[in-house]
């Protein structure tokens, strides 16, 4: 082997030239990020993002943030003494609560990534669903079936919603200004009586990303991605496919609501949504840059 193949420079050298098929593949275009698990609170991990993104924007693309921050919020309630109950898997929210969820997600949360942006060297902006019209949102409406019973009952989460309409003008004047504006979005909407609702964050970036017409959704979570009955990942599938999947119970818990975003994106014209995993460094440069991904690519 010669010694320009082992030379460390010369092998990252040869890493930058096969990337440049892919930087001119997304060289202006919308890549959406539901940031969250894992990788939000190990401080490497979150670094490792920040620079990432802020690398994104500095090669021609439009990253945009949509931020969680389920364990930030459970610690905070836990510290303040509030109670916090699920149902179905969703905690449900009253007014004390989403006071918390509100506080934590459009501050304490949002404020750190955009300062880990701005620290890496981009320029980041922090955003809620209410501002600027962002996320008009409808409370979320849930039902169950009693197994022993089969009589289905209708769940109240409190103020947890959906997006009903997503305007995406905040958004695009960001990004699309000169100054390279990076928006970070914490997963909040409005109804039209001007309540404020917490939306599930792969929910609203799904939303989003379909407003924005994006090119990728990525949704970055604390697996792998999608794994078939023998524990293999599935590198890709179609969208048409997820319903299968989840019937047969290939996918299983917090998995089935993302794979239903990822085919609710794409069908409303996301090119692909890809399910990858978080606790990676650099996930998000080897999925979008490289031929191999790093994930389940889930297309129409």
């Amino acid at each position: 082997m010669s010694s320009i193949e082992t030379d460390p420079g010369f092998q990252s050298a040869k890493t930058l030239s096969e990337a440049l098929p892919f930087i001119q593949r997304y060289h202006r275009k919308t890549v959406v990020i539901k940031y969250g698990g894992h990788a939000m609170v190990d401080p490497e991990l979150s670094r490792s993002f920040a620079r990432d993104v802020v690398l994104l924007k500095q090669l021609g693309m439009n990253p945009v943030v949509v931020h969680g921050g389920g364990p930030q919020i459970g610690g905070m309630l836990k510290k303040l003494g509030i109670e916090s109950a699920f149902e179905d898997g969703q905690r449900v929210t009253d007014d004390k609560t989403l006071s918390v969820v509100e506080m934590v997600l459009a501050g304490s949360i949002n404020t750190e990534i955009v300062r880990s942006i701005n620290l890496a060297g981009g320029k980041g902006v922090g955003l809620s669903g209410a501002d600027a019209g962002l996320i008009r949102a409808r409370k979320l409406s849930r039902t169950v079936r009693d197994p022993s019973s089969e009589i289905e009952r209708v769940i109240d989460l409190g103020f947890v919603g959906e997006p009903e309409n997503v305007n995406p003008d905040v958004i695009t004047a960001l990004t699309n200004a000169s100054e390279g504006f990076i928006p970070v979005i914490a997963p909040l909407g409005v109804g039209p009586d001007s309540q404020s609702y917490n939306i599930n964050a792969d929910t609203a970036a799904g939303a989003i990303a379909q407003a924005l017409n994006a090119k990728r959704l990525l949704l970055m979570t604390d697996v792998a991605g999608v794994l078939d009955q023998a524990g293999e990942l599935i590198r890709s599938l179609k969208a048409d496919k997820v319903p299968e999947l989840v019937a047969n119970g290939t996918a299983k818990g917090g998995m089935i609501p993302k794979l239903e975003t990822a085919a609710d994106a794409v069908r409303g014209g996301v090119e692909a949504t890809v399910i990858l995993d978080g606790r990676k460094p650099n996930a998000l440069l080897v999925e979008l840059f490289t031929d191999h991904g790093a994930g389940t690519l889930i297309s129409d």
